[in-house]
């Protein structure tokens, strides 16, 4: 591994995307349960895409979720289940990054 380890665990940017598709999925769920609309049928796909600028370098581009909704589910629903998802709080931060502040900080004991 070029940053040594095993490789036994998710890298951090895999808990940062789990945390999307969560959140998403959470959101879905609390949408479908007020409406008690069954879930056991519906299921998120999530979809990562990279770009390269052009000097080379990789970028992440575009994250896609795909809500995979039963034939039985409600048409009228469609759209408004895709706004409750976008409601995600996970999202809403990437949309309106925090500023990040990183010092050193010397111990005291």
């Amino acid at each position: 591994m070029k940053y040594g380890g095993d490789n036994s665990a998710p890298a951090p940017l895999d808990y940062f995307f789990a945390s999307i598709g969560t959140c998403a999925g959470f959101y879905i769920l609390s949408f479908c349960e007020k409406r008690k609309i069954p879930t056991e049928n519906i299921s998120l796909v999530q979809h990562i895409e990279y770009g390269k600028t052009t000097d080379g370098k990789i970028f992440l581009e575009r994250i896609i979720i795909e809500i995979l909704v039963p034939t039985d589910f409600p048409e009228k629903y469609h759209n408004a289940l895709i706004k409750a998802t976008e409601s995600c709080a996970v999202k809403k931060t990437i949309m309106n990054p925090p500023k990040f502040e990183i010092r050193t900080v010397v111990q005291r004991v």
